[in-house]
């Protein structure tokens, strides 16, 4: 053997058979013998053997690699996600190429391109809260790659997405505070454009409707999904006449947000501001008081739209109808409320 990384060939030599029999043998092809297997396995370890994932994806124009873009690992949301999704590829032979848009359009288009530039048997995309334009979407459409959404989604493109129930877990937690006795709540709501901003306020108003509360706009205050995007939303909230007395948040970073903010003030929660928060983030139950919020199962998630993802792949190129897949959330009632 030469210097440098074992092939195929080299351990073809060594035992004298051919290389195609040895390629067969470590993808655990059936027709290989057993004994045949093992000791060609055993001569690979000793080789320190490991496949040319490039030049098989050359071959194969698709690697064994799947391409994740998420707006922001720093979230739990999506390192739980993410969670989900590499243990169902780790089970089918893949590996996870993850990358992150920062919350911006322009990034999220180069992740795009730069995985399918490297092959990706498939993508999973959540979406960044400054996508507007769909255009990168559609071009793996055209080029046949597969891809599904995952909790932010684009609604303008027709294929495979899964998502939480958004609009009831919103509505819930709103007549929850309704029902507490609450009259004058506020939203601090993420941006109109994105899918889960706009079915979280829709769960919002229509919590209002149905108790015949008056919706008052100076309520709402769209931002992010960041902790300072709740910092600032409940600076804006304090500079009214009278300040509500409670806040139903689009996630827990911003519902954190705002938390800190109250306290700040020296208020009282819930006493003087009671608050939800949307995701059920590790730490919020630890908050004093412990926040209240709406579950959603972040792992399921992954799984979900992993094995929707294999499941395109393994169709090639038979098109069926896109699917949706909706998961319910959970109201949890701690003492923010």
């Amino acid at each position: 053997m030469k210097s440098g990384q074992a092939t195929i060939k080299d351990i073809a030599e060594r035992l004298d058979i051919s290389p195609s029999t040895v390629s067969r043998a470590l993808r655990n092809h059936p027709d290989i013998n057993p004994g045949t297997k093992e000791r060609i396995a055993a001569l690979a370890e000793e080789l320190d053997y490991h496949p040319n994932s490039i030049a098989q994806s050359l071959q194969k124009r698709r690697s064994s690699t799947i391409g994740v873009i998420v707006p922001a690992i720093k979230h739990y949301f999506f390192a739980a996600v993410i969670s989900g999704i590499e243990d169902v590829f780790y089970e089918a032979g893949y590996t996870i190429t993850v990358c992150q848009s920062n919350e911006t359009y322009e990034r999220e288009v180069i992740n795009t391109r730069a995985l399918v530039s490297n092959r990706v048997a498939g993508l999973l995309i959540s979406i960044s809260q400054t996508t507007k334009k769909s255009d990168h979407f559609k071009m793996l459409q055209r080029r046949g790659i597969p891809f599904v959404f995952f909790d932010r989604v684009c609604e303008d493109i027709n294929v495979d997405k899964v998502v939480v129930d958004d609009y009831e877990g919103a509505f819930k937690a709103v007549e929850h505070l309704i029902l507490s006795g609450y009259k004058r709540i506020a939203h601090l709501a993420g941006p109109k454009q994105i899918s889960i901003g706009k079915d979280r306020f829709r769960g919002y108003f229509d919590a209002l409707q149905k108790h015949d509360m008056p919706f008052d706009d100076s309520l709402v205050v769209c931002g992010g999904f960041n902790e300072e995007d709740g910092i600032l939303g409940f600076q804006k909230l304090r500079q009214l006449e009278k300040l509500p007395d409670a806040i139903f948040a689009v996630n827990d970073p911003v519902a954190v947000g705002a938390f800190m903010q109250i306290k700040e003030m020296g208020l009282k929660i819930p006493d003087d501001v009671a608050l939800v928060g949307f995701s059920d983030n590790p730490g919020v139950s630890l908050l004093d008081p412990p926040l209240t919020t709406v579950a959603q199962p972040q792992y399921q998630i992954g799984q979900a739209a992993a094995k929707m993802l294999l499941q395109q792949i393994d169709r090639g190129q038979e098109v069926d109808e896109p699917q949706v897949e909706i998961l319910k959330t959970k109201l949890i009632v701690r003492k923010s409320t």
